[in-house]
């Protein structure tokens, strides 16, 4: 029997009122976002810009990185907001590949301790892209691949990638494939599934940044965040776990009762000034299965998700690097520093090299697979 390591997260809003439907005032991208800037040839594949769109929700995706372009949701008014951060071309995504706008990461997501990870007595070094360490799968990671799309129609497609055994470093040949559905009930669903033939390891997210008073928006310490979590792993001075769980009650990571992001995040901690910020994995209060782990709301907007998963961490990312003098973003938008965040379910970083973190390492016949669902709806 194949053995399934299974990943769910899912962003929604429970109990909530549900925004009036008004398909009209959606874009479906093709109103927003130019498909020719997107027709493009990137390392010898076709890059394309794909539609998905349902009353309520509409979203823009590319096969470059297999990434979220647009996600627009109706906001307390009945208009469309689109609460992910990106790019108007694929030229534009290439160039710019170090934020990982909307992207999938990995092969293994977030970082890996001087690039390196050993199974039993073989040890694999990594590329590096973050001073000694390799983030979000190093210099090419799947962020930087033109995936096969697989199907598409009005509400979902799926993408494939072949990462060849030796790419970036990784032992295997990883066959993935990743699925964007959107549901009728204001969600997206993101569904995960990839198989090895030689023992690897493998922790895969999407990298969206929101700010769901909308892309753009200058900032997110407005934004009230609830996480359901009782310890971070405590990261050295190259924001590597130490391997210590450090207890967040009476600290600024203290998020079981929601508070504004901005109301702690200048105190001095010194797990807060290696971060710049908030750039941390929660050690989430749950058993084993789906259960919902954070919720995020907007007072701007009123939009509100919550966060629910099957995965033992959520990365919290404050945007303590973005910069205003970056390059400009969808429609010459200025992202500017902490305008938006990133919530990533996904097992803990380094744990390749940690032995007393939640295993990520995938053997022949075994089934990884993944479930990622964003809900949205109204807080009045």
């Amino acid at each position: 029997m194949k053995k399934r390591y299974i990943v769910v997260l899912a962003l929604g809003l429970m109990g909530c009122q549900q925004p009036t439907k008004n398909s009209n005032r959606l874009t479906n991208g093709q109103d927003s976002l130019g498909h020719k800037a997107f027709q493009r040839e990137i390392d010898g594949k076709a890059v394309r810009l794909l539609d998905l769109k349902n009353a309520d929700m509409s979203v823009s995706l590319t096969n470059y990185g297999a990434r979220l372009v647009s996600l627009n949701v109706l906001n307390s008014k009945g208009e469309a907001t689109d609460v992910i951060l990106g790019y108007d071309s694929a030229e534009e995504y290439k160039a710019n590949t170090n934020n990982f706008y909307g992207a999938i990461v990995g092969r293994f997501a977030n970082r890996i301790g001087n690039a390196k990870f050993s199974i039993g007595d073989q040890v694999y070094t990594l590329e590096k892209n973050d001073g000694e360490q390799s983030l979000h799968g190093g210099t090419n990671g799947l962020y930087n691949k033109v995936w096969d799309i697989k199907q598409v129609n009005d509400s979902s497609a799926t993408l494939a990638y072949r990462s060849v055994d030796g790419e970036a470093g990784y032992p295997g040949n990883l066959d993935m494939e990743v699925t964007y559905t959107l549901t009728s009930n204001n969600g997206l669903m993101i569904d995960f599934r990839a198989e090895t033939d030689k023992e690897t390891v493998i922790n895969l997210t999407n990298h969206a940044y929101f700010n769901l008073n909308g892309a753009g928006d200058s900032s997110i310490l407005d934004h009230q965040l609830q996480i359901d979590a009782a310890y971070i792993t405590a990261v050295d001075k190259q924001l590597i776990p130490t391997g210590k769980q450090r207890p967040v009650a009476g600290t600024a990571f203290d998020f079981n009762e929601p508070k504004t992001i901005g109301k702690d995040i200048n105190l001095e901690d010194p797990q807060l000034a290696i971060g710049k910020g908030y750039d941390h994995n929660f050690v989430l209060n749950k058993t084993a299965g789906f259960q919902k782990v954070a919720a995020l709301y907007a007072p701007k907007t009123h939009i509100q998700m919550d966060v629910w998963t099957t995965e033992p961490g959520l990365q919290f990312y404050s945007g303590n690097f973005m910069n205003a003098e970056d390059p400009k973003g969808k429609a010459g938008k200025t992202y500017a520093y902490r305008s938006a965040l990133c919530l990533e379910t996904q097992h803990f970083p380094d744990s390749p090299n940690q032995p007393d973190f939640p295993s990520t390492h995938l053997k022949p016949g075994d089934s990884y697979e993944s479930k990622t669902a964003y809900y949205f709806t109204i807080r009045k």
